[in-house]
């Protein structure tokens, strides 16, 4: 492993991009903030990594508001996400309370050599970097160094307290702000009795029951204040007084089971990293499942951290999730089925014991089908119980459709294949054979009743339609403002679409037409710059120093992990795979000059001081990121031989 420390001051760069938001309209650039110890966040809105520092520095820009400056620089991933329409709804959906910077040509990513979504570089008030991280869970070192940073620049006289340049943008009107899933009632849940809908309306932290129009309240569960504003947080309780942070998906819970266990809907409490139950008749909300930390692991556990252990019996309150986006409740399994976008997994709750386990996938974030526990999930977000029992899940980083299949003659047998997609940086607008579709970012799925699959693709604004039987894939609607889910309405002239329409505000219905729409718009990659490399061998190094008041933790041998592939797999002739330490030598393919590497790096540390053992029940943090680096062989010695990549990398 490397612990090292650069010693030459790097400068920072300039903030180049196409405009600024959350400033009223002023630009910003680095003399401005001078003064300020500034946090750089690069992030993109699809990324649940994102979203997760997002919350992450919170607390950390309200502790030290009159010293810091956090600036988004957000830097796209997908094509939609270069739309500034499309950022701007981000920066009001996600409640962004910093000035971001757009960087549509990823002009400052390159300038600060990003490699992940996200990176966060710190700059002293001086203007000199002084700490390169990658991933989440940064918060606790960063609150040191902050700390440190303003005590240093008190002293010299180069520190400036005071306002810093956020401007807050108008907040959404209207019954929704940015809703995120749906599901149709039983009559019995309304009074007369009659058909409701219930919707989570995310970006106000609330449940809302809606009339047969979409749009009419019958009760609200959550989100007390004016249309919310006061509600984010977490408490149980009844009606308003409950408390929801951006709730997502919703399952009904089976008619057989509803006396028994209190509760008639399932939620997916995604920013609490929890599962929550709805009495629909008391309006009492309940937590069945999560610990509320997100990542964070205690003793012995700190250093494994296995993604596939969850004890059997384990008290579900005492488990951590991360970030559940959907659920279903799958009569196969005889368990509500979990699309747990932060971890690229899909678990199981078995309401009655409140047994959870990880039902499919490893943990790695990509495409690979196979048995469950060997698959590979990508921040999956919309799922659904087709009749014959399988599930079908859209994997939303990999703008891809998979089946979820249960063995006929075992159903603890499950198999995972991709019915559209290709990796996690291949996208498009095209329609036609599983080879050659493709999807951008679809977070909905429901089964039609001819049993073909409607996608909500999202950044694609359409509806699309995979049919099983021939394998085409074809386009059902279109001109939506970011569809987030759909889901079938049965009437007595046939059946129909209701969309949840996320960047709209609302809930609208859609005919299913007779003859779909072909549309060939192109297939794309998401664009980011090759790093140059010499070929023969390449040394990888992941610089990873402890925060203040932390220290690796060496109790059960080396904390740190380094795990290798390569897509093709062929790239890498000596070196992939996974083994302690962070440093590591690859040879590469000489017949291969194209490839993107993987790389994720671990690294574990727990509460302690240099040279002091750490306590037995010392709170204990998991450092992880997944790089994913496209690359070229040059055959050129002046080009790169050494790949660097910041996991907590801190400069003098």
């Amino acid at each position: 492993m490397t612990n090292s420390i650069r010693t030459t001051r790097v400068r920072a760069s300039e903030l180049i991009g196409r405009g600024w938001l959350n400033t009223g309209g002023k630009d910003l650039d680095l003399e401005a903030l001078r003064g300020k110890i500034v946090i750089l966040d690069f992030w993109t809105l699809c990324c649940i990594n994102c979203l997760h520092v997002l919350d992450e520095l919170r607390p950390l820009e309200e502790e030290f508001s009159d010293v810091l400056v956090t600036v988004g620089v957000h830097s796209p991933k997908f094509e939609h996400e270069a739309d500034p329409e499309a950022l701007a709804a981000a920066i009001d959906r996600y409640d962004v309370a910093h000035p971001i910077l757009d960087d549509p040509n990823l002009e400052t990513w390159q300038a600060y050599t990003a490699r992940a979504w996200p990176t966060l570089v710190v700059i002293d008030p001086e203007g000199y970097i002084v700490a390169h991280l990658s991933g989440e869970g940064h918060v606790q070192g960063l609150i040191s160094l902050v700390r440190e940073l303003a005590e240093e620049h008190e002293a010299k006289g180069t520190l400036h307290r005071g306002d810093g340049p956020y401007v807050p943008r108008p907040q959404t009107e209207g019954v929704f702000a940015f809703p995120g899933k749906a599901i149709e009632l039983p009559e019995h849940f309304a009074e007369p009795a009659r058909t409701t809908y219930l919707v989570t309306d995310t970006a106000r932290h609330r449940l809302v029951q809606v009339e047969d129009d979409l749009q009419t309240p019958v009760a609200v569960f959550g989100g007390a204040g004016a249309n919310g504003s006061a509600g984010k947080g977490f408490a149980d309780g009844t009606g308003e007084v409950a408390r929801f942070n951006e709730p997502q998906g919703l399952a009904l819970v089976p008619a057989e089971l509803r006396e028994q266990l209190g509760y008639d809907v399932v939620v997916a409490d995604s920013v609490n990293h929890r599962l929550r139950g709805l009495n629909l008749t008391t309006g009492e909300v309940r937590t069945l499942a999560g610990n509320g930390v997100q990542r964070l692991i205690d003793g012995e556990n700190a250093r494994s951290n296995d993604p596939n252990f969850i004890a059997e019996g384990a008290d579900p309150l005492t488990v951590a999730l991360s970030s559940p986006w959907d659920v279903v409740y799958s009569q196969t399994a005889r368990a509500f089925i979990v699309a747990m976008a932060g971890t690229h997994q899909i678990f199981s709750f078995e309401p009655v014991s409140g047994q959870l386990a990880v039902f499919a996938g490893t943990g790695a974030e990509g495409l690979k089908d196979g048995a469950a526990d060997e698959a590979w999930f990508a921040q999956s977000s919309g799922i659904t119980e087709a009749t014959d029992g399988s599930l079908w899940v859209a994997d939303s980083e990999t703008s891809a459709l998979r089946k979820i299949s249960f063995d006929e003659d075992d159903s603890t047998q499950v198999s995972v294949e991709s019915a559209v997609g290709v990796g996690l940086f291949d996208f498009g607008f095209v329609d036609g054979t599983a080879e050659t579709a493709r999807m951008q970012h679809c977070l909905g799925v429901a089964q039609l009743p001819d049993g073909s699959i409607a996608v909500a693709d999202t950044y694609n604004g359409a509806i699309r339609r995979f049919d099983p039987s021939t394998g085409e894939l074809g386009t059902l609607a279109r001109g939506l403002k970011e569809p987030s889910d759909v889901l079938v309405e049965h009437t007595d002239d046939g059946a129909r679409l209701i969309v949840v329409e996320a960047n709209a505000h609302q809930l609208v219905r859609v005919a299913i037409p007779e003859k779909m729409q072909r549309v060939d718009e192109g297939a794309s990659q998401t664009a980011r710059p090759a790093t140059k490399l010499t070929g023969g061998t390449v040394e990888l190094i992941s610089r990873f120093s402890a925060p203040t008041g932390q220290k690796l933790d060496y109790r059960w041998g080396d904390p740190t992990q380094l795990k290798v592939s390569s897509t093709p797999e062929e790239f890498i002739v000596e070196g992939a795979g996974t083994s302690q330490g962070l440093t590591r030598t690859i040879t590469l393919n000489p017949g291969i000059t194209e490839a993107v590497l993987h790389i994720t790096a671990r690294a574990a540390a727990c509460d302690g001081e240099p040279g002091g053992e750490i306590p037995d029940h010392a709170a204990c943090h998991l450092y992880q990121q997944d790089w994913g680096i496209p690359v070229v062989v040059t055959g050129d010695d002046a080009d790169e031989s050494e790949l660097t990549l910041d996991l907590r990398g801190l400069n003098d």
